[in-house]
């Protein structure tokens, strides 16, 4: 058995081995024989590791495989480490995504995918177009195109799908529910600010098939282990950095990628990470020589000092290392030897450390990325606060201008800000109301160039998703703009569309002296508005209900010269937007994304 201290030896040997960039099987050979002198078992655990921790991919890694496993067996290995010779290589890279493809390509619905499907695309009522569908093999990559389209054609990671919703769950399939049964329409949402993919399928099966396969992938995302997520968020980055398809990527798609990771760089010094990545000299970076760019890229100096400042001999954290980390910096309790156990076991890349009962850097980078080292306690991810105070006591999770998806200027209005704020746990949406065509109120950022939706689409929204994600009341904060005549209308859709969710009046029936509590008020949807007159008044019927009662003359007034006045600021707003542009528009953006 090899002792922990020999189990860190001759890693700075196999990195300027590594660093020559060894072209063939020969050389492979080579390095291992010349590697050989002192430990058989730690020359293959120093190979294995660095196999794993460069994530190679293709031919390349076959070749080391190949090589490494013709060493392996003219070496007097011991039999518990036969198991841990070169196959691991190519499997660790290659085989964690074949197997995966293996449990979800017996689908049905998956098959159906990778044959491919003729659906329309909506974007509007107008504009409904076929486009080709199609699951590639590597079970991730949902490609499609126009039939008129030539060789474009456009693709996403099932990785980037947030949720696939079914019928007419969206404000463009329910502009043509008239047109499309809900039995072939369904939503693919994305994650972050990408639009929503509306699609009709031309019979229920299809729809079916496309919708429980998505469900299917996503489920499967989901049971990855922390290695495969990190090699498949990788491999996504890479495909979309690499513009061209052709399998590298130049100095500018990686200057481009940095840029959409939001990473800041001095380009010199991206340059400079470039041509140490860039092994073969070419001028590019294939699938191995961009993920040594990514471990450059993402090298962290203070983690590593952790780590040394824990491990015995520099190199790994054995259990004891292991379990004095988490009493001391992580702060944990209870039986912290079974917990460093488990933490080796389900974090630890290389089979031969775990055969120690040891943790690699390796694995200590994947373990305090994980959600278990989420510095968030696991305690407080449930409801564990008092929530029978009064409501006035809580921070509320609160969404401004939540109808806007881009800026407050020009931007879309949609009942899509509302769905994403309600299935993210927020739980006090605005809703900006003024007069529409046809006596329906609209909801808009007013004095704007922004778009317009229905008032009622967006209360029948707050109706499916109000308690989705949390039972606790949803306060919906009315700015209104409306006459009278409009202000019914809004009452009726909100009583109508809403029913026993709606808080109509007082819970135990008389006037309260503070606020309700958040468990008193679950499953309710509160208003919050101005009103005439005040509450005792109101619920004795001493005054006029809102919605009915008049306005005065002088509120009236009042209200003309407060408009009057937005709208001359708005004027200088728009002349200074012209003249600093997206200065402008950026702060905007900005400043409306608060959930």
């Amino acid at each position: 058995m090899i002792s922990d201290q020999d189990l860190g030896m001759n890693i700075q040997q196999w990195n300027a081995v590594s660093s020559a960039g060894l072209p063939d099987a020969r050389s492979y050979t080579s390095a291992c024989n010349s590697m050989c002198n002192k430990n058989k078992c730690v020359s293959i655990e120093i190979l294995q590791h660095a196999e794993r921790t460069r994530c190679c991919y293709g031919p390349e890694s076959r070749v080391r495989a190949f090589a490494v496993t013709e060493w392996a067996s003219a070496q007097q290995l011991p039999d518990w480490l036969k198991v841990a010779h070169a196959d691991d290589f190519v499997r660790q890279q290659e085989m964690a995504s074949t197997e995966r493809g293996f449990c979800v390509k017996g689908d049905e619905n998956i098959q159906s995918m990778l044959v491919g499907t003729l659906m329309r695309k909506i974007k509007s009522r107008n504009w409904k177009k076929q486009r080709y569908f199609k699951l590639q093999d590597d079970i991730m990559t949902i490609w499609y195109k126009s039939k008129k389209a030539g060789k474009a054609h456009s693709t996403f990671s099932v990785s980037d799908v947030e949720v696939v919703r079914e019928g007419h769950q969206s404000e463009v399939l329910l502009s043509i529910a008239d047109v499309f049964p809900a039995d072939r329409c369904f939503t693919v949402v994305f994650r972050g600010r990408r639009g929503n993919l509306d699609l009709v399928a031309e019979s229920t099966e299809e729809a079916q098939s496309w919708i429980k396969g998505l469900r299917k992938l996503i489920e499967n995302l989901e049971n990855m282990g922390e290695r495969e997520k990190l090699d498949q968020w990788i491999g996504d980055w890479f495909k979309k950095a690499d513009k061209n398809k052709d399998g590298r990527m130049n100095f500018k798609e990686v200057r481009d990628l940095l840029r959409m990771m939001n990473v800041d760089m001095n380009e010199h010094h991206a340059h400079r990470l470039f041509t140490m990545a860039d092994k073969s000299q070419t001028g590019a970076l294939e699938g191995d020589e961009f993920v040594l760019f990514y471990k450059m890229l993402t090298q962290r100096e203070d983690i590593l000092k952790i780590f040394q400042e824990f491990s015995s001999d520099g190199q790994k954290l054995s259990q004891s290392d292991l379990e004095e980390f988490l009493r001391e910096e992580q702060l944990e309790g209870g039986d912290i030897h079974h917990r460093a156990q488990e933490l080796i076991e389900c974090y630890e890349p290389s089979d031969t450390a775990k055969l120690l009962k040891a943790m690699t850097f390796d694995g200590f980078l994947m373990y305090l990325g994980s959600a278990e080292g989420s510095i968030f306690s696991p305690q407080c991810r449930g409801i564990f606060q008092d929530m029978s105070q009064p409501l006035c006591h809580y921070f509320i999770s609160s969404s401004h201008n939540t109808y806007l998806m881009e800026d407050q200027l020009r931007g879309q209005s949609s009942v899509e800000g509302y769905i994403r704020a309600l299935n993210r746990g927020c739980r006090c949406v605005e809703v900006d109301c003024w007069d529409g065509a046809n006596g329906e109120p609209i909801v808009y950022h007013g004095h704007t160039f922004t778009s317009k939706i229905l008032f009622k689409d967006v209360v029948n929204a707050l109706g499916k998703y109000a308690f989705k994600v949390s039972e606790y009341p949803v306060i919906l904060s009315i700015e209104n703009h409306c006459s009278v005549d409009q202000q019914r209308v809004m009452a009726q859709h909100l009583k109508h569309i809403l029913g026993d969710k709606l808080l109509k009046g007082m819970l135990d029936s008389r006037a309260p002296v503070g606020l309700p509590s958040p468990e008193e008020l679950k499953g309710k949807i509160l208003l919050k508005a101005k009103k005439i007159g005040g509450l005792e008044e109101s619920f004795n019927g001493t005054v006029e209900d809102s919605l009915t009662g008049e306005v005065s003359e002088e509120d009236e007034v009042t209200e003309i010269d407060e408009d009057n006045l937005y709208r001359e600021s708005i004027r200088r707003r728009v002349k200074v937007g012209l003249l600093i542009g997206s200065v402008t528009v950026s702060y905007t953006q900005t400043a409306y994304y608060t959930v």
